[in-house]
């Protein structure tokens, strides 16, 4: 087939990209087109996120996609974080400032839900961990604080949705970032209305929901006009980064939950591919979720805090002087006593702090392990912990499905981290296989060529993937050292 162009505006908590992805039928490339800064926005004493400048940002690096790739360019698709939401009025008006799932207004929110719906109740039908950045709560939040406001609302989009109402003016939620919601019901795959109206927040806004890869539309010609890119259609993928990342998994065992994947980022996302959700009560008990994926599949996973420890660290050492890049922080790690202290990577305390170091020391001393003295020693206590909790989660994904997992695949900016992917691999005493790094964009652009009728499934994505893509192999060593720390991690994560 002719050389086509797929464009993926791909946006995380911490930056975005434009990307292009050049597919040939066989092979796929991917070419960083423009890069922007993307965090929260602290306003009165809240959260927020500016949508608006990133609005910009993409328009920019679409006008730059049109300079260099012109009419072979086919369509573009949009991909960020999960749970974060716009609300917007019968003018199309932006409802307040987009806040950030980090904000502080959700302290208390789950107590409250639970007064109108059991825990049992909401997970019956929604399938999701409990988080209180959650959208349920962050929308419950909202219905307390600025009730106004949400009566005014007609229309509940997603990040993501948003965007795409940018490019094109649709107005749909794609399925699998309405799954990180807790507000879609797992059986039906629809809003779980009934839920909602007990919890007394307004259903009418709640829109269509669409499959990945549904074509919404073309860009709206102040946008072609502005980027230059002519008959170029506007396709949902895999909305949620995560979803497109594991899309782009390069596993030959698609339809089995034998092997497990961490999306590895900011946040680790780690678990296995099922057929239908998991809503059992074990699976109530060890509060994992099920999230919308390809195909009709779902993602049996577990949210982990991940690399934000080491983000958090990182900011704590440049702010007393100590200025160091990633590369060299894990240098000092790898150098550093191993399994000095370990922490629970999940308590809450470590979810929004002043300063992670202070956290994680006095973490460190409640529960009886000795305090990180330098830089090494704090990011290997990051690291080695959250091999540990990977380790954790694993028992209990094979335990829900009764399945035993022989590989662990790592996606994302994580798979660049050798020491943290080979800590994963002893911790856990199976394989793993690091790449592609840019799982994501990949999901993405991919999932664009199977709308257009390129790639046939899935399946053949993954083959795709293969074919196209590098990866590192990592091998379980140190196994009784690894157990005993592993006896010490279950102690602490109980204390």
């Amino acid at each position: 087939m002719k050389e086509k162009t797929y464009l993926a505006v791909d946006l995380g908590a911490e930056s975005g990209r434009v990307m292009a992805g050049r597919f040939d039928g066989q092979h796929i490339s991917l070419h960083e087109i423009h890069r922007f800064s993307n965090g929260p926005v602290r306003l009165g004493g809240t959260l927020r996120w500016n949508l608006v400048g990133l609005w910009s940002e993409i328009q920019n690096g679409l006008r730059e996609a049109g300079t260099q790739y012109g009419t072979s360019v086919s369509s573009v698709g949009v991909d960020t974080w999960g749970v974060d939401f716009v609300l917007m009025n019968r003018h199309d008006e932006i409802l307040g400032q987009p806040w950030n799932y980090r904000d502080s207004r959700t302290d208390g929110m789950l107590a409250k839900a639970f007064q109108r719906v059991s825990r049992a109740e909401i997970f019956a039908s929604t399938g999701l961990q409990f988080m209180q950045l959650n959208s349920l709560y962050q929308l419950l939040a909202m219905c307390e604080r600025d009730p106004e406001l949400v009566e005014q609302a007609t229309k509940f989009l997603m990040v993501p949705d948003f965007f795409n109402w940018c490019l094109c003016g649709s107005r749909v939620v794609e399925f699998t970032n309405a799954t990180t919601t807790q507000m879609l019901n797992a059986r039906t795959r629809g809003w779980a209305v009934e839920m909602l109206r007990r919890l007394e927040i307004p259903t009418e806004m709640f829109p269509e929901l669409v499959s990945p890869g549904t074509q919404l539309g073309s860009l709206r010609r102040d946008v072609a006009e502005f980027t230059g890119l002519k008959d170029v259609k506007v396709i949902a993928p895999a909305t949620h980064d995560t979803a497109s990342a594991v899309a782009a998994v390069p596993t030959s065992h698609t339809g089995s939950p034998d092997w497990a994947y961490i999306s590895s980022g900011t946040w680790s996302l780690m678990g296995v591919e099922v057929q239908d959700a998991v809503l059992s009560d074990k699976a109530l008990e060890r509060n994992v979720t099920n999230e919308g994926g390809i195909d009709g599949t779902y993602r049996l996973l577990k949210n982990i805090m991940g690399l934000w420890l080491v983000q958090r660290c990182k900011l704590a050492f440049e702010e007393r002087g100590l200025k160091a890049d990633y590369a060299e922080l894990t240098r000092k790690a790898a150098g550093a006593t191993a399994f000095r202290s370990l922490v629970d990577p999940d308590r809450p305390e470590f979810l929004r702090p002043t300063d992670m170091t202070e956290v994680i020391a006095a973490e460190c001393r409640r529960v009886g392990q000795p305090v990180p003295e330098d830089e090494g020693q704090f990011v290997r206590c990051a690291l080695e912990s959250l091999a540990l909790k990977y380790r954790m989660v694993l028992t209990w994904l094979e335990e829900l499905t009764g399945v035993k997992v022989k590989v662990i695949h790592v996606v994302g900016g994580g798979a660049r981290n050798a020491l943290l992917n080979q800590f994963t691999a002893d911790a856990c005493g199976v394989p793993v296989i690091a790449g592609p790094v840019e799982a994501t964009a990949l999901g993405n652009v991919l999932v664009q060529a199977m709308s257009a009728g390129d790639i046939s499934s899935l399946r053949e994505i993954r083959d795709v993937v293969r074919r196209s893509e590098s990866i590192t192999e990592f091998h379980p060593k140190n196994a009784d050292a690894w157990s005993d720390a592993w006896e010490r991690f279950k102690r602490i994560c109980h204390v």
